[in-house]
């Protein structure tokens, strides 16, 4: 149905976008991810009827490191539901955090400054490209949001707004090219027609399939290949 693009700058002091293969402490990319960023706009609008990919990042600030500890919870807390249907209605549904405490080392990135250059697909509904187009610059104009944008992890927030032409020149030090390594692109999962995960006869969830690219930064601008490009990895 043909696609509509967008430029949303985003900066925050920290963040944090783990690699995958780090298990015991988190190590950032040295870039925002392609679905941290894809995560980044469906916080300001979502709609199961579009679907948003990345077209380009363009990295605006240094990179920079700096190493942290902070404190974590070493285990998720269950639904409601489950734990009444586990133990009864006294079965405990919180997570004591003075019992739960652990310390994690963390490399997560400092001052960060990126411009998400992306575009959506009208996959179902009836309402115009127009529509969305404008809904999505509105709340990002007026800095509204579903839930608060982050930049990795949910205690590193966001800042945004809507980028204007001209955009703003990379510092000089992100001058050349350099290769980042193999970099997550995006996860997909399989999706019903209500934007909910498909579930299989068994009743269990579909697994999502994680894909891989090799990005190469040249001047600040890293092209995202979609997933159908023969570069990403799978």
């Amino acid at each position: 149905m043909g696609n509509f693009g967008i430029r949303l700058r985003v900066w925050g002091d920290w963040a944090c976008f783990t690699r995958p293969e780090m298990k015991a402490e988190r190590v950032s990319y040295d870039v925002i991810t392609p679905s941290a960023a894809r995560g980044i706009l469906e916080a300001i609008y979502w709609k199961p009827e579009i679907r948003w990919r990345i077209q380009k990042i363009h990295v605006l600030a240094p990179i920079r490191f700096s190493n942290i500890r902070r404190n974590e919870v070493a285990s998720k807390a269950v639904k409601p539901t489950a734990a009444i249907m586990a133990g009864g209605l006294h079965s405990p549904m919180g997570i004591a955090v003075e019992d739960d405490r652990q310390q994690r080392a963390a490399t997560v990135l400092r001052d960060v400054d990126y411009v998400i250059q992306a575009f959506f697909d009208v996959v179902s509904g009836t309402d115009p490209a127009q529509k969305h187009l404008e809904i999505f610059r509105r709340r990002a104009q007026r800095g509204q949001y579903f839930h608060h944008p982050y930049l990795g992890c949910r205690e590193f927030p966001a800042s945004f707004s809507w980028a204007e032409d001209p955009l703003p020149e990379p510092a000089p030090q992100l001058a050349g090219e350099r290769d980042l390594g193999w970099m997550l692109n995006d996860i997909d999962f399989v999706l019903d027609k209500k934007g909910k995960v498909v579930r299989s006869n068994d009743g269990a969830k579909v697994q999502p399939t994680p894909h891989f690219f090799r990005p190469v930064m040249s001047g600040g601008v890293i092209e995202v290949p979609g997933g159908d490009d023969c570069e990403v990895r799978r």
